[in-house]
């Protein structure tokens, strides 16, 4: 899948440089986006990526910066436009694992932290975006969230409510900002062949390089399956689409 559906727009994704992330950026790019590769501490992995963007003919940029940190947010979003130009494409994919206890065990400042990664960094992105993407043809932001919110899995509380805010605030501004000509979407994969989902795997007691058989059409959902999605919905063919969740967990799992 390519296209050149995409040329002219600057797209910035939050942790872009590896996993479904880097997965993202290498599909804006590939449809002819810029793109501003966002990462917190992994800047080799967020480098590789852009090296890989550029060979696509396309500009980008790495951008240090963790979104659960307000003045990191504004630095990167600044930087982002300074860099390639207004911003029209904001991918919220950040985000960070909770670690499997029960409420009443869970430390407080792990709740504070996931939910802050997974909700409130990404409201401060698109408040500091938003002003800007408001005078493109057309905007788009895109959520990528987990079948947490469908399942809610006992022992993973503050993922859960972090994901849940997120698609909170997402359904909010798909109303705020239909009418400035911005489209707001959710994509919530299920389990993904990521580092996150190799370790998740893993507590299972499982290898994820060896469960393809057992999982639906043979595979562990790809990090280029959950790309496909948000590259459709930032198309031209999503132009009438908005305010949508899509699950991509093959139906559920």
């Amino acid at each position: 899948m390519a296209s050149g559906d995409l040329a002219g727009r600057v797209a910035l994704v939050t942790g872009g440089g590896r996993g479904i992330g880097k997965a993202i950026s290498l599909a804006l790019a590939t449809d002819g986006a810029d793109v501003a590769v966002n990462y917190r501490r992994d800047k080799d992995a967020a480098d590789e990526t852009v090296g890989e963007i550029e060979a696509l003919g396309r500009r980008a940029v790495a951008l240090a910066g963790s979104v659960d940190v307000l003045e990191d947010v504004q630095a990167v979003a600044s930087a982002a436009v300074d860099a390639l130009g207004p911003i029209d494409i904001l991918v919220n994919n950040a985000g960070i694992a909770s670690r499997g206890k029960s409420v009443a065990d869970t430390d407080p400042d792990e709740v504070e932290r996931v939910v802050r990664t997974h909700a409130i960094g990404p409201h401060w992105m698109c408040a500091a975006l938003l002003p800007g993407m408001r005078t493109r043809a057309r905007g788009d932001i895109v959520f990528i969230s987990s079948n947490a919110t469908r399942n809610m899995m006992a022992n993973s509380a503050p993922y859960n409510m972090g994901k849940t805010a997120m698609e909170a605030l997402a359904m909010t501004l798909a109303k705020e900002e239909r009418p400035n000509g911005i489209h707001v979407n959710v994509v919530a994969p299920g389990l993904v062949r990521t580092e996150m989902g190799r370790r998740l795997v893993k507590s299972w007691g499982q290898d994820i390089d060896k469960i393809d058989p057992a999982m639906p059409y043979g595979h562990v959902c790809r990090p280029e399956d959950v790309a496909d999605v948000v590259r459709w919905l930032v198309s031209e063919g999503a132009r009438y689409v908005n305010g949508e969740r899509i699950h991509v967990d093959a139906g559920g799992q």
